[in-house]
């Protein structure tokens, strides 16, 4: 039995209603290590999700408690599909709003390459450092923090989340199983906001 520990990425999307060794571009194959963990509170497993402007899940995953969330950003945006009447499915958000746990050089950058604004605050030691290196620091990189006030919707999403005993706890010996659960609570809270269910 292990807790649940949920961790997110809010992202914006207008008109848009890996770590531990874990196959994460293949969803149906269950992971070698389960997405079991241990981290300081012992055995545990994280939820990562990118949300809408709503709060409401956009794409699910699960990790061992241990596995850090700035490695997870990648996996995350490469299964981000929002499906429009005419097309493609949209894969590029205006814009994402993460934590400081998401502002590495590697994340903005690869934000910048496909033109979608971060929304990041920078932490304190990167600060430190970029002023120590002087002009060759460069210059901080752009950040609103007006928009970076909307980000509260991901903490609020997984406290609904949470309500799942048994996502909160973890009883499922396999993380397809777990994350299911999971998939299966967004689908619920989805329904909830489309009028389809009370």
């Amino acid at each position: 039995m292990s807790k649940a520990r949920p961790v997110g990425v809010p992202v914006t999307t207008p008109g848009a209603t890996q770590g531990a060794r874990s196959n994460y571009t293949n969803l149906r194959v269950e992971p070698a290590d389960h997405a079991i963990g241990r981290s300081r509170g012992g055995l545990s497993t994280k939820i990562h999700q990118l949300v809408d402007g709503a709060g409401l899940p956009l794409v699910v995953l699960v990790t061992p408690g241990q596995a850090g969330d700035s490695p997870m950003f990648e996996p995350l945006m490469a299964q981000l599909r929002i499906t429009r009447p005419a097309g493609r499915p949209r894969t590029r958000p205006d814009a994402l709003l993460g934590d400081k746990a998401y502002s590495s050089r590697a994340i903005r950058t690869h934000l910048r390459s496909r033109r979608i604004t971060a929304v990041i605050p920078e932490p304190d030691d990167q600060k430190r450092h970029r002023q120590h290196r002087g002009h060759r620091g460069g210059r901080p990189p752009g950040f609103d923090a007006d928009r970076y006030k909307s980000r509260n919707v991901i903490e609020r999403g997984f406290n609904s989340t949470k309500q799942w005993r048994g996502l909160a706890t973890r009883y499922d010996r396999l993380a397809t199983i777990y994350r299911g659960a999971a998939v299966l609570r967004a689908i619920t809270l989805w329904l909830k906001r489309l009028g389809d269910a009370p």
